[in-house]
């Protein structure tokens, strides 16, 4: 059985709110939570200010509109380049440390058993190599903290970040021993890699972030994809994949991500997955 859920943050010109009641009268069960610092109703900055209120209103809101939580996606910065995983500075890594715990404690009052997080990016005043050390060592001490929490914890591999193509991301999840990812094919797509060189990434996935992308685009319309999604349920459906299809539709002004009808394509690839997932269990019964 295929479980989706949706971003909030696929519809941010709403108050949160208004952005679950939308996702109710699209018949989604369940909610991505956005956690940036973008969003000033769901802001790091916020939750650590005053944790037991952001938690209790957040809980609230979710209460009210019948959501339950898929996902965490918890963003340190402003941008991916601010207070990154690897961020150089010892302060910036443990004011990190405090936020991702707090995080924590937020997902297991929300019942929420899925944190993301991304992976860092490099600095031009270290070396590559030590960069990529950082990173490893910061994903390793996540993921023991959210186990420690009943939790499960993935990076999410993106343009410009430690983790940029499909060969920088294998390295960090085989440099982290139990790591998972919150595979998201159109940072892959829209540099230029097929979708059969991500395919193998697929078996360290926990959470799938589905939005229609091609090369130079990180976000599309269905009728513009060049991902194989067909595939992508084929894979996951043999794999027994437990978690959920995320549909992620996101309107912001960075890489022309606010050109696309988000209600619109959002229904339209819900539709695509459920009837590649019904077509490849027909197929598979009438072996």
């Amino acid at each position: 059985m295929m479980r989706f859920s949706c971003s909030d943050y696929t519809f941010p010109l709403l108050d949160r709110r208004r952005r679950f009641a939308m996702l109710k009268l699209l018949d989604f069960t369940h909610v991505d939570i956005g956690l940036f610092e973008r969003t000033p109703d769901l802001s790091p900055t916020r939750l650590l200010a005053r944790p037991r209120l952001f938690i209790a209103r957040l809980q609230n809101d979710l209460d009210s509109s019948g959501l339950q939580v898929a996902d965490v996606f918890l963003q340190t910065g402003l941008d991916p380049t601010m207070r990154s995983a690897n961020d150089p500075s010892p302060e910036v890594r443990t004011h990190n440390r405090k936020l991702f715990s707090r995080t924590l404690e937020l997902c297991a009052a929300l019942g929420c058993r899925h944190l993301t997080g991304l992976p860092g990016v490099f600095h031009r005043s270290v070396d590559c190599t030590a960069d990529f050390a950082l990173a490893a060592e910061e994903a390793a001490w996540r993921l023991r903290a959210a186990a420690q929490a009943g939790i499960t914890f993935a990076i999410e591999a993106h343009l410009g970040s430690i983790c940029a193509d499909v060969a920088s991301t294998r390295a960090l999840i085989e440099a982290v021993p139990g790591l998972s990812l919150t595979l998201d094919y159109g940072h892959f797509i829209a540099a230029g890699v097929p979708s059969r060189s991500i395919h193998p990434l697929l078996r360290f996935a926990s959470h799938v972030h589905l939005r229609g992308a091609a090369p130079n685009r990180l976000q599309t319309s269905i009728s513009e994809n060049q991902i194989d999604f067909a595939g992508i349920v084929r894979r996951l459906t043999e794999m027994n994949y437990s978690g959920f299809f995320a549909l992620e539709y996101v309107y912001i002004n960075w890489e022309d991500c606010n050109r696309t009808d988000n209600v619109s394509e959002t229904l339209l690839l819900r539709r695509l997955l459920k009837s590649a997932h019904k077509r490849h269990l027909l197929k598979t019964r009438s072996k």
